[in-house]
């Protein structure tokens, strides 16, 4: 078996967040003083790091960036956070990855406090053996050095070990790693971003990612 061991992002590539993630961003520019009551155009902050999107998308100094990020942590893990559905099929993918004897990781940029409820929520926990995340404060909210922060704890052999996510973010923090990279084309990631992104792999669907898995 090539890649015994399987990184996988959250939003976008397990779980769907677009409902609680884009009222949560909709809740925060509010109290900003910014009205967006089209939820659809907020959807480019699923998956990047949430105090960086606030400055790129809507201009925000550093610390109006954090004072968002404050706001929207007072709707996100009361509400939000279950606005959310897990894709179909998942359950059968993990299932069938770890009947082949491969170790399944979470790595996020979403804080760790809320990654674990969220595989908690969905009944996903039993088929991981670790969820990794960034903290509230910000650290390791970059997959790049999330993903080498994990790679050191588990002590895992890059040989062995591949991401899979559905943002460029996610491609980019493998390949900073030495790590080949999935893309998925279900979550958010348009496909010409990905593409730019050069993953080795991708598949559009989660039945095309079991049936072609690599490795």
């Amino acid at each position: 078996m090539k890649y015994s061991n399987v990184l996988f992002d959250l939003d976008g590539t397990l779980t769907d967040p677009k409902t609680g993630i884009t009222k949560s961003v909709q809740y925060a520019l509010n109290k900003a003083g910014i009205n967006e009551p089209d939820l659809d155009k907020l959807i480019p902050f699923i998956g990047p790091p949430l105090h960086q999107s606030f400055m790129d998308f809507y201009g925000f100094s550093d610390a109006q960036a954090w004072d968002a990020v404050n706001a929207y942590r007072e709707y996100f893990p009361v509400t939000g956070i279950y606005e959310n559905l897990r894709y179909d099929g998942i359950p059968e993918l993990l299932t069938a990855l770890r009947a082949q004897g491969r170790q399944l990781f979470v790595a996020t940029s979403k804080p760790k406090v809320f990654a674990d409820i969220v595989i908690r929520h969905f009944e996903l926990e039993p088929y991981f053996t670790a969820v990794y995340g960034s903290e509230l404060d910000g650290t390791r909210t970059d997959k790049g050095e999330l993903i080498r922060y994990l790679l050191a704890e588990e002590q895992l052999d890059k040989s062995t070990t591949i991401m899979i996510g559905d943002r460029k973010h996610d491609i980019i923090g493998a390949h900073k790693n030495q790590l080949p990279a999935i893309a998925v084309g279900y979550g958010y990631g348009s496909t010409q971003e990905l593409q730019d992104a050069s993953p080795e792999y991708i598949f559009n669907t989660v039945g095309d990612l079991l049936a072609g898995f690599p490795g």
